[in-house]
């Protein structure tokens, strides 16, 4: 598929590249990412390739990100209406003031503003609730950025890092209140973060929200510049978020990652790229790189069609533990329809079940 072969986002109509061009390396602010001329090289290629969609939130290098994009996109006319730029409220740049973050009307109201100077633009196309805040009530935060759709400041919302049940709850409560809906989920997602499988991707699939994975090759280790020889000496970027995920259980799946690379001649970030996006309920999947380089190759899983046997033999090293109640549900066919085939899928007789009618009371 190639990058200009765009996706309607959950249920709405704004269409966006199936890859997304994730900005928390613009700036090295944090003594790790990429310089200005890097970060603007880098969304030159993304965008004459075709690619539409930018992601950045207000945190991102303490606002710097969203000033590069806004010096280099949001002030030209022609550039800003193309590009689906989307920015994240919940942080706080302004530590010992407690109503500068967080997703009250007072904290929604002011990152707004904040991120609109920064990004140089009069409005953000979507508007993503950075992590839940479980201090101020989902109403208040729905009704918020409602308000900030009416007024043109927003396009579309979406919410990301926040537990299935509260994003129900959000927008079951946009619905029936005649808000602006959610249109996207933005989730941990890749082959060392399946977890996800079990509440949260089904439950955007029923609330009409497209997925856009972060972290695809969780912090780089499914790009295969780790390994178990190297890994205990290397000082990573991102400190304990590398170091935690180095155990044998993800060197097993690298170890099926670079195979199934050298079978298709292709590298191991490609293949673990296409294998998410390919996922069902992912629209486009968020890449963070820091060179047009890197860009470069990371776009190239748009154009690798992962075989059969290779999807089944990464879904079998990286199958998650999943939270009850899903396995429970997962096996409970027979219990419902044992003995039949109902859309596609043959269940087997339950054994408790009886088996004449003189069994039944």
């Amino acid at each position: 598929m190639p990058l200009n072969h765009y996706l309607t986002l959950g249920h709405s109509g704004l269409a966006v590249s199936p890859f997304c061009l994730g900005a928390m390396t613009f700036g090295e602010d944090w003594g790790w990412g990429s310089s200005v001329k890097e970060s603007e090289a880098i969304m030159d290629a993304f965008l004459a390739r075709g690619g539409n969609f930018i992601d950045t939130a207000n945190a991102y290098t303490r606002g710097h990100s969203e000033k590069i994009i806004g010096d280099h996109i949001g002030r030209h006319k022609a550039k800003r209406h193309r590009t689906v730029i989307a920015t994240k409220f919940s942080s706080n740049l302004f530590p010992g003031d407690p109503n500068a973050g967080g997703s009250s009307r007072k904290g929604i109201l002011g990152q707004c503003e904040e991120s609109l100077r920064r990004l140089q633009t009069d409005y953000i196309d979507l508007y993503w609730i950075h992590v839940w805040d479980p201090m101020t009530p989902i109403e208040e935060t729905m009704r918020t950025l409602d308000d900030l759709v009416r007024s043109g400041k927003v396009r579309y919302i979406g919410v990301s890092d926040t537990p299935a049940w509260k994003v129900s709850q959000a927008q079951t409560i946009a619905r029936f209140r005649g808000f602006a809906p959610l249109i996207a989920l933005q989730i941990e997602y890749s082959l060392l973060e399946r977890t996800v499988e079990g509440e949260l991707v089904p439950m955007a699939a029923e609330m009409g929200l497209g997925i856009t994975p972060w972290s695809p090759l969780r912090f780089g280790i499914l790009s295969g510049k780790y390994t178990r020889e190297t890994a205990k000496d290397i000082k990573p970027d991102r400190g304990a978020w590398v170091q935690n995920s180095l155990n044998e259980k993800s060197f097993a799946v690298l170890d099926v990652v670079r195979r199934v690379a050298k079978d298709l001649g292709t590298t191991p970030a490609r293949v673990a790229l296409a294998w998410v996006q390919s996922r069902p309920g992912v629209t486009s999947t968020i890449i963070g790189t820091r060179s047009a380089a890197q860009l470069e190759d990371n776009l190239g899983a748009l154009d690798l069609k992962l075989p059969g046997e290779a999807v089944t033999a990464l879904n079998d090293v990286s199958k998650p533990s999943l939270n009850f109640p899903a396995d429970f549900v997962r096996g409970s066919g027979m219990f419902k329809r044992g003995g039949t085939t109902v859309n596609g899928e043959t269940v087997a007789p339950w054994p408790l079940s009886p088996t004449s009618d003189a069994e039944r009371y």
